[in-house]
């Protein structure tokens, strides 16, 4: 099989980072023996800035987090620039343990509208970004071997089948609206302005800066957020002396209430394109 494997992803906590390189490297061990990947991490802004396409020699597992059961809006622009020019992809999404609700298939209509031939989608469970508790750990043991017999069904898909069809996956056209947190009181709130604080324990490593995918917390001043803060949980569960943190009430409920709410294992659901 002549393919090359690559992988696309968005991963500020690196839960994303773990499926997609799972099911990259797996797939790249069964067609070749190797692991000869090209990993392309889209998770900082300097990369995003830079022009991207592939071939039809290429099967690109694409993988993004869930933002309020969507496709993050600020990562729009980069993917409808990305050119397909006919590979192959599998859409991945990742979320945490609440739903994907239309995530996954609106990035298949992304990848498809950028001249991907898409044979292959799933939605997997990563610690939520909000929460170290809610899907702890996640992907886990369990995961990973679900994902390794996902991939293993894709690879089978690839050496035996010349023509492919597009995957069906589950969602609703037109997608829903993103999905809105309330408060105690059950009315919706609006979070979106919500930012990090920082308290005593901050040393000014500045990891906090680097691993920030919006690039919007200040160099000079760590405790300054100047631009965008999407909630991804990178600079608070990367952050080594526990400096970063949420004072909002509105976002605190919210937590809470997922944490309480969303208990129990949901388990991955996987699509394969018949």
């Amino acid at each position: 099989m002549n393919k090359k494997v690559k992988s696309l992803y968005f991963s500020a906590t690196d839960t994303t980072k773990k499926v997609i390189t799972k099911i990259a490297e797996t797939l790249s061990e069964n067609i070749d023996n190797k692991r000869t990947i090209n990993n392309i991490n889209f998770t900082l802004p300097e990369v995003r800035n830079k022009p991207i396409s592939f071939t039809e020699d290429d099967v690109v597992i694409v993988g993004v987090p869930v933002y309020a059961g969507r496709v993050p809006n600020v990562l729009l622009k980069y993917l409808n620039n990305i050119k397909g020019n006919g590979a192959i992809a599998v859409a991945v999404v990742v979320y945490g343990n609440r739903n994907y609700d239309d995530a996954l298939i609106e990035l298949k209509d992304i990848l498809q509208s950028r001249d991907f031939n898409v044979i292959a989608g799933g939605a997997f469970i990563g610690e939520h970004s909000f929460s170290k508790k809610l899907a702890q750990n996640r992907p886990d043991e369990k995961d990973m071997k679900i994902i390794k017999g996902f991939t293993d069904k894709i690879y089978v898909k690839l050496s035996t089948e010349n023509n492919y069809d597009s995957v069906v996956v589950n969602g609703n056209k037109p997608y829903r609206q993103y999905y809105k947190p309330i408060n105690k009181y059950g009315v919706p709130v609006d979070i979106r302005k919500v930012v990090p604080k920082t308290n005593s324990n901050c040393n000014e490593c500045k990891l906090c800066v680097s691993v920030c995918p919006m690039g919007s917390i200040t160099n000079e001043d760590v405790s300054i957020i100047s631009g965008i803060c999407i909630k991804c949980g990178a600079c608070i569960k990367k952050c080594p002396n526990n400096a970063k943190y949420y004072d909002d009430e509105d976002y605190l409920n919210h937590k809470v209430e997922l944490e309480e709410e969303f208990d129990y294992r949901r388990e991955p659901e996987m699509f394969i394109g018949e």
